[in-house]
């Protein structure tokens, strides 16, 4: 229930319809008894028993109450057929109509209100779960399948709502269905409703019983598809690799394994929650066949029981199975729900290390330098970076190059503050970014990737990311500086054009120029190109470059190169390895060197 009760705070904005709930759940329960209790005067009449009495009875106190309401149903006839009315079966018929009647209102009055509920909790838990999502540090999904965040977002979430939320209804609906009827059932034979007391807690034993591991197979269930959802977007992101080395059999075999698990671990969920409702049965039918005898009995030997009152009684006690029933299978609803809900609640409830301070500056300029000042940092176990160090003053370029695994494009993602470092300190005007706020601080910030990505949207819609309320103007503006503008307007929606998902109606050239468009649209003071031209082609890596090159003009910029012809003009070259500075200098210097860097050089001028 520690999930329920956490869940519970997103139905705080719409307690008026949990309110409106309870009020239409009390008066369905009120009259779903009284519709039972209803066929006694039409019982009577239709037998013959009713008693005839002209006077109207007196209300003589809670414990009469059953011979006050039969007495006065007995007057209500005899009055009725003194006032020549033949025919009063078509009252009492009349009488059950409207009770039922009631009751179905009411029914769908509480379906109506607690559906304005269920949904707003669904939407808000979701929302929340998307916006913490993105807020969460790389770090946190690192070791996750994105699949699996998908299935918390959508079937855990609908788990929820299906069988966690459903408990609402049931709360004050069936406990007060069963109240009333066992309070009509105690007027009508106090000796009979003891059974009816044996049977219940019977019932939620052996209830509970069967339900003890059922949290369990439910998180087996919710983690298997979480597995299988992710092995669908792996094979859909590289589905070129999987057809390309005729890899189908191998990713066919592994989705056939997940889902025969599924299946597996369904049909042990599912059987021992499908026993709940024929077990309540069974046990209700039981009491029922109990009750039959020790009523007949009652009626037939002992003649202290009205036959009319004994069918309703019987009414009153089958009236109990059915929300007896929904209470078990509620009861299974709170273990499913609970394993949906852990999983949905371990991203609500974890706490971002990036989370800014309580004081955090909300800074606007850039003015005199990014400072790195003996930084160390570790992904895992082994440290990637030792003791670094750099100055990157406003308005000059500076290329961090050196072999794979070397530590270059971890210092973008410490500067962009994806990751915060283990040691030492970055500063920007020497004001340490942790004492930034993240959102000004990448406000600052212009980033190209050496993996464009673009969504599946239009032009125009991705380049807005880096500026909302940019208007036509300015878009073909940063096209042309991007070198993009040449291939855009060619096409036949311009820049409404969508470019597929990830941008796969693009050549990667395409792609990248409006990666670059987007960081110029954004127009901030640091730019940080991470490996930008790396995976072009010869053409498209020259158009990329020119974009590049008008882009850095009077900005400060950090670009980490694999190709090392595209940072020979950079005002400062730090060479990398194994997460040190071997040497920096300008392009000429280091090449007088010969040392480290000029080695690089030679190796690709041999390629």
């Amino acid at each position: 229930m520690e999930y329920f009760k956490q869940i519970l705070r997103y139905a705080k904005p719409y307690k008026i319809y949990a309110i409106l709930n309870i009020i239409a759940n009390i008066f369905y329960a009120l009259f779903g008894t009284l519709a039972m209790v209803s066929l006694f005067p039409m019982l009577n009449v239709l037998f013959g028993k009713t008693e005839r009495i002209r006077t109207e009875p007196k209300w003589d106190g809670i414990f009469n109450a059953k011979d006050y309401i039969e007495n006065y149903l007995n007057y209500f006839v005899t009055t009725k057929q003194d006032e020549g009315h033949s025919d009063v079966l078509i009252f009492m018929i009349a009488l059950i109509i409207f009770m039922f009647f009631m009751k179905n209102i009411f029914n769908y009055l509480a379906m109506y209100f607690i559906t304005f509920l269920r949904n707003g909790v669904l939407k808000d838990i979701r929302n929340e779960l998307y916006q913490k999502t993105i807020d969460l540090p790389l770090s946190f999904f690192s070791e996750k399948r994105k699949g699996d965040t998908i299935a918390r977002i959508s079937t855990d979430v609908l788990e929820i709502q299906h069988s966690f939320l459903s408990i609402l209804e049931l709360i004050v609906r069936e406990p007060l269905t069963i109240l009333f009827a066992i309070g009509a059932m105690i007027m009508i034979s106090p000796q009979l409703t003891i059974f009816v007391f044996i049977f219940i807690p019977i019932s939620g034993f052996v209830i509970s019983l069967i339900g003890k591991k059922l949290k369990k197979h439910s998180d087996d269930v919710q983690k298997e598809q979480g597995f299988f959802l992710s092995i669908v977007e792996e094979t859909l992101g590289g589905l070129k690799v999987v057809k390309g080395f005729n890899a189908q059999k191998i990713f066919n075999s592994k989705f056939q394994e997940s889902t025969s698990r599924f299946y597996n671990f369904s049909n042990s969920l599912l059987n021992r929650q499908n026993l709940a409702s024929p077990t309540s049965e069974f046990l209700g039918i039981t009491v029922i066949a109990i009750l039959l005898w020790y009523g007949g009995q009652m009626v037939l030997v002992d003649k202290v029981l009205d036959p009319g009152l004994f069918i309703v009684y019987m009414g009153l006690a089958y009236q109990i199975l059915t929300p007896a029933k929904a209470i078990s299978k509620a009861t299974y609803g709170v273990k499913r729900g609970n394993a949906a809900a852990e999983r949905v609640l371990e991203i609500l409830n974890t706490e971002s290390p990036l989370k800014d301070k309580p004081n955090a500056i909300d800074k606007k300029e850039f003015d005199t330098a990014i400072e790195i000042d003996t930084i160390s940092f570790k992904y895992e176990d082994d440290y990637v970076l030792k003791d670094f160090s750099l100055q990157v003053p406003k308005g000059s370029s500076v290329a961090l190059v050196g072999q794979s695994g070397s530590g270059k494009s971890t210092i973008a993602n410490l500067v962009t503050r994806f990751y915060d470092i283990n040691k030492g300190d970055i500063k920007i005007d020497g004001i340490n970014i942790k004492d930034l706020s993240k959102h000004s601080l990448r406000n600052m910030l212009g980033l190209v990737t050496q993996k464009s990505i673009l969504f599946h949207d239009t032009i125009k819609n991705n380049l807005l990311i880096g500026k909302e309320d940019a208007t036509d103007e300015e878009i073909i503006e940063a096209l042309k500086i991007a070198n993009a503008w040449e291939f855009v307007k060619d096409k036949p929606q311009g820049i409404h054009t969508v470019v597929g998902d990830s941008g796969d109606k693009l050549s990667g050239g395409q792609q990248q120029r409006l990666s670059i468009a987007r960081a110029v649209l954004k127009n901030p003071p640091i730019m940080i190109l991470d490996e930008a031209t790396s995976a072009l082609d010869t053409e498209s890596e020259r158009l990329v470059q020119a974009a590049l090159e008008n882009m850095m003009k009077n900005r400060t910029s950090i670009v980490i190169a694999h190709r090392l012809s595209t940072i020979q003009n950079s005002d400062l070259i730090v060479v990398m390895q194994q997460g040190r500075i071997v040497e920096q200098g300008k392009h000429d210097e280091l090449i007088a060197k010969n040392g480290v860097y000029n080695k690089l050089v030679s190796m690709q001028s041999f390629d």
